[in-house]
């Protein structure tokens, strides 16, 4: 079978040829090709090198070819995995700061940076969609472009339930929490519930018995992981669940503004200078020295994964456990297992609503479990949402979708309503001036 990867210059793309390489089924149910697709050569060549070291001594490695030809990298693919930067890293840190310099939220998927970022990201991603339909019709279609949740929704409008979206936030929530009950995360149900990167854990079923008031009820235990630490125990009890960590960014907005201002850089802005250097400095003739300064790369820019929030609640580091990237790559394997060999799984996916959430209309895009199997992921019920993370819900939906017929539209009215609606955009007039800072 062949993979496609749409952004497969981009630096997180080793983790899943890693996961390629980790699965052992017959061939005929796995990953054999892998195809990267970008419209930079020079990335491309530097992660084929990476590619190739991690693949030495790999008899069944998954072949590897790169092309800047969309339609070349599409045609005869099985699956494809859309992980595209509309805007590189400098579009990021123009967006953090045009929202910074209003005194709001400068994040790449939440809250002003979001929107904006999804201002760009939407119409390559239907342009992807409609040469997807066109040249490989059959092909799956797993969304990591974010804002995941929103563009998973744009693409489906081209391509309907053959675009499942993923993200890592939730696993990781899952597996967390798990781990901090001692508990099997294998073993383990979770009752999830929300949109991409606006979600809660509101159960977690161990050998039939829901464990998450055990958990919330045991301070040291929530103190000993990430969203513990990051919401505090009181406020977790005071919920009655498990947010997804940037959630962080709504319940302590002002402590999140004002960490991320008075930071010498923002997310964006690190991240484009640590990549920049990784990529001048490794050398496609050199896949080993490529691939060690991949993994020293790599492991900074996980421990420095919302520093500033970090911050703003102690300054506490990173578990060793919560470094080894393995989130969405294994996600996306297990997806695409269950659907190439019909092995059934439970996986937590933004698929369309299909009334499955009460309020939200059947094709809102939403992140719950979903039965995954030869069909495709169909979303497990869940029961009714408090009214305070349904209204969340209902309003961030309606920016998204904002979002999308301004990128469908091109007026500008829809874009300051996305803005302007925005939880975390407090003036009309501030999601204006955002507005015009991006056209400037």
């Amino acid at each position: 079978m062949r993979l496609t990867v749409l952004g497969g210059g981009g630096f997180r793309v080793p983790l899943v040829y890693r996961a390629l390489l980790e699965d052992a089924g017959d061939e005929a149910g796995r990953i054999t090709e892998l195809v990267l697709h970008d419209t930079d050569p020079g990335r491309l060549d530097t992660i084929a090198a990476v590619l190739a070291q991690q693949a030495a001594g790999r008899p069944h490695a998954p072949a590897v070819r790169a092309t800047t030809d969309l339609d070349d990298a599409l045609r005869g693919t099985d699956f494809v995995f859309s992980a595209i930067r509309v805007g590189g890293l400098s579009g990021r840190a123009a967006d953090e700061r045009s929202a910074l310099a209003e005194g709001v939220l400068g994040q790449e998927t939440v809250g002003a940076g979001g929107v904006l970022y999804g201002l760009r990201s939407v119409p390559a991603a239907v342009t992807i969609a409609e040469r997807v339909a066109a040249v490989a019709p059959d092909a799956w279609v797993i969304n990591f472009t974010n804002p995941a949740g929103m563009v998973t929704e744009a693409m489906q409008r081209v391509l309907g339930e053959r675009v499942i979206g993923i993200c890592d936030s939730p696993v990781g929530l899952c597996r967390r929490a798990t781990r901090a009950l001692g508990a099997d995360p294998e073993r383990a149900e979770f009752d999830y519930v929300g949109l991409n990167h606006l979600g809660w854990l509101r159960g977690l079923r161990v050998d039939g018995r829901d464990r998450l008031p055990e958990l919330l009820a045991d301070t040291a235990a929530l103190d000993s992981f990430e969203e513990g630490k990051l919401f505090g125990a009181d406020w977790l009890r005071t919920l009655g669940a498990l947010p997804n960590e940037y959630l962080h960014y709504y319940y302590f907005n002002r402590e999140a503004v004002e960490a991320l201002r008075s930071s010498t850089a923002t997310r964006g802005e690190f991240l484009r200078e640590q990549q920049a250097a990784f990529y001048s400095s490794a050398s496609a003739d050199d896949p080993a020295r490529a691939a060690r300064l991949w993994e020293d790369t790599r492991m900074e820019r996980e421990a420095t994964y919302m520093a500033e929030s970090r911050e703003s609640t102690g300054g506490w580091q990173r578990d060793t456990c919560d470094l080894d990237g393995g989130g969405y790559d294994r996600v996306a394997l297990a997806l695409m297992r269950a659907i190439a060999r019909d092995e059934r799984t439970t996986l937590i996916l933004n698929v369309r609503n299909a009334g499955t959430v009460a309020g939200l209309d059947d094709d809102a895009v939403i992140e719950v479990p979903c039965r995954v199997d030869a069909s495709g992921a169909a979303p497990l019920p869940v029961g009714a949402v408090a009214p305070g993370q349904l209204g969340l819900m209902l309003t961030l939906k309606d920016v998204e979708r904002s979002v999308i017929a301004a990128a469908e539209s091109g007026e500008r009215r829809h874009a300051v309503r996305a803005l302007a609606l925005h939880p975390l955009v407090d003036s009309v007039r501030v999601a204006e001036r955002i507005l015009e800072r991006r056209a400037g």
